[in-house]
């Protein structure tokens, strides 16, 4: 029988499970009214802006007629001066050809604000209730996603809670099966007893009479003896099968709350971002265009308001829905915030808190985790093509909202009659023909993103819960023994080839990159995030004095920093990694699409580099690529890496337009992070260290043709005139 203590024990877990369930759907149902608050907001906003152009129209229109009216009284008063001779000699002075230039200035400020009042009504307030419109059947879809996403948590949450009843339940089961069998236990015990202290009592009697009493005892003995065994015997079984389902279900119950755990975190940092996007989507790019209409105007209808318009052109470019999402979610921190994770509640003295892999549950894990390994690869390959498919539609979304449609210097090419006053843009933007099919196919797409999107989601959301339960099974199990002394022997192996061969690789390279693979791989925002420049300038000069700062197993630098003197050593060189010679050349191969072809001409053009730089190239390419592949941890991949060392490592000619060709830049980067080994020669081809992953060998070697082995620690002399010898010359080289 459940004793007091124990039911209140079971009641505060519970208890303490509900309340903490009870925040996280209190928080989700926050969540929602905070995007709808958003959302109300916005559209407040939007029917704000329209009520405020149309005013402005009138007030436009106002101001039109009245400059017309007093640039007809007073030319009409020209008109009627009856001394035409006079009229004649005066128009010759200059203070009269500046009334009359003020005159006809007045004449075209009036057209200029009629014209302007006309695109407020026709092209500006109408592009402010598309963009309600869409904001608002945007926000609709990405709460019905929203609604099944968190529909999938809370099953996910009680899914939990049933696998820890289950857990409490048969750990009762196994604690009273102890329990009744120690009671069998103190019945054989004190059965035995009582049989001893009976021999003991036997009064004296006959010896046929006597004979009789003891066989008939004995009998009667040996059958109870034989009862409470039997009985024993069965409590002693059920007591061993109930041990073993509270071990099966304190496993499901670490496993499933591993998974929840996973699920909640991939909520709240993931899912929810992307919800909001979904909720901006086209949202700041529709207003960025009408917002650029109103400044096209403006800036044409009177230049002395450019200083002024300049402040509201700024917040129309500085339009951004990832700052909005950020300053949103700093705004209401505590409702976007990761909730705590779940603890292990351990129940009546439990206290093994880790996944039991031991006989007979070790075949169980293993074979259960080789199913999970095996439908994680399916599910990741399919969800793979799925975000592939939703990113170009995304693109394609994306290319429809950012038009530049917005210019209207055309509006303000007026005859000398006023019937050319009404805008023919203002007219043309909502007379297209081809307007109704555009938004037909702008629905139609985004409804294809969204389904996708959903799909994605979803496919994440499964394959989070079983990374998890993966995961934490593949580490409950362990390593095997075996890799360990095959590792041990290859460092040892690897130090020895080490000692013989010749430095290539330059020392600050070298021993940046190993300490970053050794310690920063998981690193959230490695080149990304800026360092102490204390730090990097002593790190620097320790370099300078031929020192190695990073040797060792020692972890106490601050990884930002190290970074930043890796990108500081490629940045500082006299000639870019890539030289200005190759620009042209490497960068036009951009323009292909095939990924294959595009390598194979990327290679074409850096063999004919130095074969030192095309050593530096292939290890730090080599290294990037390693880097990038922990990007759900750091959050840099290919694309992340490639603009933070696209600058860097290659600079764009001052002939060619910055922007656009930084661009191209970064894309060829990411093309060689992504196709390193596609790009650049093997061992066998071109002798050199060679980047290995980290964990190979102790003091990180990098191994050569052949098996050969290179120490990562030489510098790279550069052609630069042998007279600079400063210190700034001994730093970058």
């Amino acid at each position: 029988m459940t004793s007091p203590a124990k039911f209140r024990k079971d009641k505060e877990i519970v208890a303490e499970y509900e309340t903490q369930v009870k925040e996280i759907r209190a928080q989700l149902v926050e969540q929602f009214k905070c995007l709808d608050q958003q959302c109300e907001l916005r559209v407040q906003l939007l029917q704000d802006l329209q009520d405020f152009f149309r005013k402005k129209a009138e007030v436009e229109m106002d101001y039109s007629r009245n400059l017309e009216k007093l640039s007809e009284r007073f030319l009409t008063k020209t008109r009627s001066t009856k001394d035409h001779q006079l009229k004649k000699e005066q128009s010759v002075l200059s203070p009269v050809n500046c009334w009359n230039l003020l005159l006809s200035q007045v004449k075209r400020e009036s057209r200029d604000h009629a014209t302007l009042s006309d695109l407020y009504l026709n092209n500006i307030i109408p592009r402010f209730a598309q963009v309600s419109e869409d904001s608002g059947r945007l926000f609709k879809k990405s709460k019905e996603v929203g609604v099944q996403l968190q529909e999938d948590l809370m099953k996910v949450l009680n899914e939990l809670y049933a696998v820890m009843k289950t857990y409490h339940m048969y750990n009762t089961d196994s604690i009273n099966s102890e329990n009744k069998l120690k009671d069998a236990e103190k019945q054989e015990e004190k059965q035995m007893g009582r049989s001893g202290r009976q021999d003991d009592r036997q009064t004296p009697r006959s010896p046929d009479t006597l004979a009789s009493i003891k066989t008939e005892e004995k009998h009667v003995r040996r059958s109870s003896v034989k009862k409470i065994e039997k009985m024993k015997e069965k409590r002693q079984a059920k007591y061993t099968e109930n041990k073993l389902k509270a071990i099966k279900a304190r496993n499901e119950y670490l496993l499933a709350l591993e998974a929840t755990n996973s699920c909640v975190f991939k909520y709240y940092i993931h899912d929810l971002s992307d919800i909001i996007d979904c909720c901006d989507l086209g949202y700041h790019a529709s207003l960025h265009r009408a917002l650029r209409t109103y400044l096209s105007a403006e800036m044409n209808v009177e230049a002395s308001k450019h200083s002024g318009l300049e402040g509201l052109e700024g917040a129309a470019e500085s339009l951004e829905p990832n700052g909005d999402k950020q300053r949103l979610m700093e705004t209401y921190n505590n409702v976007f915030c990761p909730p705590m994770r779940f603890d292990f509640q351990s129940h009546m003295g439990d206290t093994m808190g880790l996944v039991c892999a031991q006989q007979p549950l070790e075949g169980e894990l293993l074979q259960r985790c080789q199913q999970l390994q095996s439908r994680l690869s399916t599910l990741k390959i399919e969800n793979e093509e799925v975000k592939k498919t939703m990113e170009a539609t995304l693109s394609t979304i994306q290319d429809m909202v950012t038009v530049e449609d917005y210019e209207v210097s055309e509006c303000f090419h007026h005859s000398n009659s006023m019937e050319s006053v009404k805008s023919t843009m203002s007219q043309s933007f909502l007379s297209k023909p081809s307007l109704a099919k555009r938004r037909a196919n702008q629905q139609e797409t985004e409804q294809f993103y969204f389904t996708k999107l959903k799909e994605f989601l979803e496919g994440r959301n499964l394959i989070t819960k079983l990374e998890a339960k993966h995961d934490l099974i593949q580490k409950t199990l362990g390593e095997s023994q075996k890799t360990d002394c095959c590792l041990a022997s290859d460092r040892r192996n690897s130090a020895l080839r080490n000692q013989q061969a010749g430095h290539v690789i330059p020392l600050m390279v070298e021993s940046c990159i190993r300490f970053i693979s050794r310690h920063g791989l998981h690193h959230e925002g490695i080149f990304r995030v800026s360092g102490s420049q204390v730090e990097v300038n002593d790190i620097k000069n320790a370099f300078e004095r031929g020192e190695d700062p990073l040797a060792g197993d020692q972890n106490d630098h601050d990884m930002d920093s190290i970074a930043g003197v890796l990108k500081l050593y490629f940045r500082g060189l006299d000639h870019a990694l890539f030289p200005k010679e190759v620009f042209h050349d490497i960068i036009s191969c951009v323009s292909m699409e095939n990924l294959q072809e595009r390598a194979v001409h990327i290679r074409k053009v850096l063999l004919t580099l130095p074969s030192n730089t095309l050593i530096i190239m292939r290890y730090l390419f080599a290294f990037l690529n390693h880097l990038s592949q922990y990007s759900e941890d750091n959050m840099m991949d290919p694309y992340n890496l490639a603009i933070c060392f696209g600058p860097t490592l290659m600079s764009v000619p001052e002939s060619c337009d910055q922007v656009s060709c930084q661009a191209h830049v970064n894309e060829l980067i990411k093309t060689i992070i992504i196709l390193h080994d596609g790009v650049f020669p093997g061992p066998g081809d071109l002798q050199g260290p060679v980047y290995t992953c980290p964990g190979a060998t102790d003091e990180y070697w990098s191994k050569g043709p052949g098996g050969s082995a290179y120490p990562q620690s030489t510098d790279l002399r550069p052609k630069t005139p042998k007279t600079r010898t400063d210190t700034h010359t001994r730093f970058l080289w």
